[in-house]
């Protein structure tokens, strides 16, 4: 069976958000029309404390876009986002997301963040996306949604790692591009990885 990843598409990674993505709420009509070929749609959604360790506002002196090491990994600084119970953290409101749809929370932890769909990080903690796709017999799964250059491409890598056929809808993503050439990069990795690309 296949599944579709729907990875962070909420108010604060588009247009008008905290940290918005280019285009990102174009998304939306694709991926509406797009489930209606699956079965099972997931959805993961970005859920910060407040304060964050990943936000620039929780290091005195730091911006936005700096680089900085997080308890041994390399950590970019983002502007305060998705913060728990806000208007910023909600699904898209044109999102066809409906009340059986499975939701899995990321970057729950305050002192670690979370790209991936399936783990934090730091490697060591699991949302249970993982182990739910399993439980459904799925051996594939489509990922869309924001955004390219890291949700999108963390969570498609760490899907192959976990044993899943991945592909990558390209028309159902937007990157945050910080250096202009982040989206086709993430894409080269993505194909080198063995994803599939359409």
């Amino acid at each position: 069976m296949e599944a579709l990843v729907v990875v962070d598409v909420q108010n604060d990674f588009c247009p008008g958000g905290a940290l918005a993505v280019g285009d990102g709420d174009q998304v939306v009509p694709f991926i509406n029309k797009l489930r209606k070929e699956f079965k099972l749609v997931v959805f993961t959604q970005d859920w910060h404390p407040r304060g964050h360790a990943s936000f620039a506002s929780s290091h005195p002196g730091k911006k936005p876009y700096d680089q900085i090491d997080l308890r041994g990994q390399p950590q970019t600084l983002w502007p305060n986002h998705c913060v728990q119970h806000s208007r910023g953290a909600e699904f898209h409101p044109r999102l066809d997301i409906r009340a059986k749809d499975p939701v899995f929370r990321k970057g729950t932890l305050p002192d670690v963040d979370s790209y991936s769909g399936f783990l934090d990080n730091d490697r060591k903690h699991e949302t249970g996306l993982r182990e739910f796709l399993r439980k459904q017999d799925i051996g594939r799964i489509t990922v869309v949604g924001l955004a390219t250059d890291y949700c999108v491409k963390f969570t498609a890598l760490d899907g192959l790692s976990a044993g899943f056929k991945v592909r990558v809808l390209r028309e159902g993503c937007r990157a945050v591009n910080i250096d202009p050439k982040d989206e086709e990069r993430a894409y080269a990795e993505l194909m080198k990885a063995g994803a599939e690309l359409t």
